[in-house]
Parts: structure tokens; sequence; C-alpha cells
């Protein structure tokens, strides 16, 4: 998982900062997005062609690492 971890950058200079797939202006969320949409991968790869199987892979990775944080607290305003 974390080779496909390296799929996922973060720049300042690129979509606000937002996580992309390798440096490409292809946010995280928007794949996510296109999949809860019910779009499939052969779909998502049609449309962008720049991407590849494994950045899908990586996308799902970096949600599963996400989704392992133990506990979120609350900031008081």
């Amino acid at each position: 998982m974390d080779e496909l971890l390296t799929r996922i950058t973060n720049d300042p200079a690129i979509c606000h900062g937002k996580p992309t797939i390798r440096g490409l202006r292809y946010p995280v969320e928007l794949i996510l997005e296109l999949f809860s949409s019910g779009m499939s991968s052969e779909a998502i790869l049609a449309d962008y062609p720049e991407l590849e199987p494994e950045d899908l892979r990586a996308v799902f990775a970096y949600a599963t690492r996400l989704s392992q944080i133990k506990r979120i607290e609350l900031l008081a305003a």
C-alpha cells in the first residue's frame, strides 16, 4: 500500500494543496466523487486518459489510510 500512496501528492501550487494524483490536476476527491456517482474504473480511465489503473487503486489506498484515524476531536470556535 505504501508504494501506491507515493502516487498521491500534495503541492501548494496545484489544486490549492489538495491531494492529487501524481501531481496532475486530478484531486483525490474528484475520483472518489466519480466512483460514488456510479462510474466504473473503465469509464473513469476512458474519460481521463492520463490516469492509470494504479492511480485509481492509490485513491482507495489513500481513502483507506484516512479512514484509519483513531479519533476526531472537535475544536471550540
